[in-house]
Order: C-alpha cells, then sequence, then structure tokens
C-alpha cells in the first residue's frame, strides 16, 4: 500500500486559499490527506466552507507559520509530511512523483524545482531554483552560500521531525531555512528531484515581500550560528 502523505496548509488572511486546498485535493497520489490550519484568520476563512467535509480543519491563535506548521505536523496521520503555502500551489503529480522518488532512493527528506507565478496565475519564471547535477549532494554545498531551497517543494518523513525537533518560531519568517541548516548539520541528506512540481506566487501581500528587513536580520542570525557547523561536517564528508 502506498504510504500516506500529509499535506499541511497554513492559512491566515490569504485570498488563495481556496486554490491551494484545491491542488493539494487534486493530487493524483491517493493516499493523501490535507490540514489546513487556520492561524486565527479574520478574513477569507469562507473560502475553506466548501471543502471542509474533504479536509481536516484545524483553528489557532494567530502565532506566525512556524506555529501553525508544527500543530498540523502533529495531527498529521501520514508518514511522510510536504508543507504547501496558502498562496501556492501544487501540480496533480507532484506527490506521485516525489514519493516514487524518495522511496526509489530511500531519502528521509527531499525537493524539486518550482516555478514562479503572479497573483494571475500566470507564469512569469520557470524552473526558478537551483538545477542539481549531484541529486545527493549538492545541496550542502549550496546552504554555505545561500538558501537553496524553497520550502513548499519539500516532503520529508515525518519521523525526521521526531529526531530534529520542530519548526522553530523564533525565526518568524526564515522558519524554514533554520530547519534545513538543522538537518544539514544532523547528517540528514536533501535529494533533490529535478521537477518543477509547486507554483511559488509572487505578490505584495506575501511574507517574502513585506518583511525584508526582518528575514534579512533573522537569515544573518541563522547563518553565523550554521555555517560554521557545515563547515565543520563537510571535512569529515
Amino acid at each position: 500500500m502506498e504510504p500516506k502523505v500529509s499535506i499541511i496548509i497554513p492559512f491566515y488572511n490569504c485570498p488563495y486559499v481556496d486554490q491551494a486546498i484545491q491542488s493539494a485535493l487534486n493530487q493524483t497520489y491517493k493516499n493523501v490527506e490535507v490540514i489546513v490550519v487556520d492561524d486565527g484568520s479574520t478574513i477569507y476563512t469562507e473560502k475553506i466552507l466548501p471543502y471542509l467535509e474533504r479536509i481536516r480543519y484545524l483553528r489557532k491563535e494567530n502565532g506566525g507559520t512556524a506555529t501553525a506548521l508544527n500543530q498540523g505536523i502533529r495531527a498529521a496521520a501520514g508518514e511522510y509530511v510536504a508543507w504547501l503555502s496558502s498562496d501556492d500551489y501544487f501540480l496533480p503529480e507532484k506527490m506521485s512523483l516525489q514519493i516514487s522518488f524518495m522511496l526509489e532512493h530511500d531519502s528521509k527528506v527531499s525537493f524539486t524545482n518550482f516555478d514562479c507565478i503572479n497573483k494571475n496565475d500566470e507564469v512569469i519564471h520557470s524552473w526558478t531554483g537551483e538545477r542539481f547535477t549531484d541529486i545527493e549532494n549538492g545541496v550542502y554545498h549550496a546552504f554555505l552560500l545561500r538558501n537553496a531551497v524553497n520550502g513548499c517543494t519539500v516532503v520529508l518523513k515525518k519521523d525526521v521531525f521526531d529526531a530534529v525537533g520542530y519548526f522553530n518560531p523564533y525565526h518568524r519568517y526564515t522558519h524554514d531555512y533554520e530547519m534545513w541548516l538543522r538537518l544539514l548539520v544532523n547528517g540528514y541528506k536533501m535529494y533533490y528531484l529535478d521537477e518543477a512540481l509547486t507554483k511559488f506566487r509572487i505578490h505584495e501581500e506575501s511574507g517574502t515581500s513585506r518583511f525584508q528587513p526582518e528575514m534579512l536580520k533573522d537569515i544573518l542570525t541563522i547563518e553565523t550560528h550554521y555555517r560554521p557547523l557545515l563547515l565543520k561536517n563537510m571535512k569529515n564528508l
């Protein structure tokens, strides 16, 4: 039987949430549960109503994306976990291709490429991420320079969180970057599947657009801590 995948959608006042939910439900991979974690939204909640019988809906006080992800992960019944931002969406074959890839390579963590879209769903940049020819080790070297992974392309085994901990809410806008570095320094390999399976939306209200100063400050703190550890680990590779 196919292993179950839990797709977690953190939601906070996002007008695109219905597209995200529909894309998760449209997966050709059938053993999927969709968990929407409402992080204290005050608007656009009506967009979820048509899906309530097909998803798990959790509501909490506003605490940021990391806290919403963590609640979803704890509630997840799947052996694998995927994160989908409420303003992005998956292509229908994402889970089918990515789980097959992970099983083939005995991978606990994987990621893919992605396309950037605008608020009208128009592709403004295809294959936006770096394409790694070394699917097993290339990402490790890339993280010495930058965040090489789009969080919404990642699928990982749920038991990874038991080993390394959950997303850190202190890093409100860069919790994903900190998590990937934490995985790497703890010996996990992030395998790259060379497919563009996620549509990443760029718009004025996204956190990436609105909180650049806070993100840059956080990134400096994270890199100061983790990059020496990465370099140390590289000497032992």
